[in-house]
């Protein structure tokens, strides 16, 4: 199945609801990112939250998710945007810690003191910031405490990965589900108890259902319709010009030791890592420009 989501709004327009398959996604960026199994699963979560989020947006709006926790992964971050373009980036990739009730410990992964940002870039003049303390630091209960205390939107998130036995992404995908206002408490509740008795999302992909049938049984006896259907994939817009450009902000100081250091320079993207070379001649150039 294709990486993909699915939006969708109850016919009284009081409840939305976002599904997403990321297993190829999470698989790709996991694997630049050389993470062990334990942060895979982190960061794969962590990705596939963005994605459900994202989609929320509009046009060229994006937003950033960065939870920095005392574990031994430091900072995650990711980036998403409105057109299902997804990166991320883990400062720690190995997290070196063992199963923790036959489950990979996350939270001990990430720690259970520390923040998760929200970063939005909606068009304005300045982006929109949030910060709340980490609740769990199981992922998907911090993102939904969030956008309850910060958005007031109460908010359901599921979000899951499961390896295969060479460690490799089997499958990843998650669900958001929202009451917006003025809200209707009897079917607040009711998607709340189903939702409590649903298999695992990955359980329910592994099987086959798609997205839209997940969210078919969250909805189940409540009239909803699709609103948008969007492929996702993993995308960096880094380029030579914008590496360089960062290059030039280091000063000629700093560049001209790099110059000496190296030859060429090499600079690789945090997230996607590309390596970019810089050779003497294109050195030059930059160190002119710092000045």
């Amino acid at each position: 199945m294709r990486d993909h989501l699915v939006r969708v709004v109850s016919q009284d327009g009081l409840l939305r609801g976002v599904a997403a398959v990321t297993t190829n996604l999470v698989e790709d960026i996991c694997t630049r990112q050389q993470t062990d199994l334990t942060a895979t699963v982190a960061l794969g979560r962590l990705l596939t939250g963005a994605s459900l989020m994202g989609c929320l947006l509009k046009g060229r709006q994006k937003l950033a998710l960065v939870i920095e926790g005392n574990g031994p992964l430091g900072k995650l971050s990711v980036e998403a945007d409105a057109d299902g373009k997804v990166r991320g980036t883990i400062r720690n990739p190995v997290a070196g810690l063992p199963p923790k009730d036959n489950r990979f410990d996350v939270a001990g992964a990430i720690g259970r003191a520390g923040f998760l940002h929200v970063w939005k870039d909606l068009g304005l003049k300045n982006p929109y910031k949030s910060m709340v303390q980490l609740q769990t630091a199981e992922i998907a209960e911090d993102l939904a405490w969030y956008l309850a205390s910060s958005e007031q939107l109460p908010s359901s998130i599921g979000l899951g990965v499961e390896l295969d036995r060479d460690g490799r992404v089997a499958v990843a995908g998650g669900f958001l589900i929202q009451a917006l206002p003025p809200g209707n408490d009897e079917h607040v509740q009711l998607l709340s108890e189903r939702i409590k008795k649903l298999p695992p999302t990955t359980t329910m992909l592994k099987q086959g259902l798609s997205p839209a049938e997940v969210l078919g049984r969250i909805f189940d006896q409540l009239d909803f319709r699709i609103q948008q259907k969007i492929p996702l994939t993993a995308y960096c817009p880094c380029n030579q010009r914008q590496i360089a450009q960062m290059l030039i902000g280091l000063g000629r100081q700093e560049l001209s030791g790099l110059a000496e250091e190296q030859d060429p320079v090499e600079v690789a993207c945090e997230y996607c890592r590309e390596k970019y070379l810089f050779d003497e001649q294109a050195m030059s150039v930059l160190i002119a420009q710092a000045e």
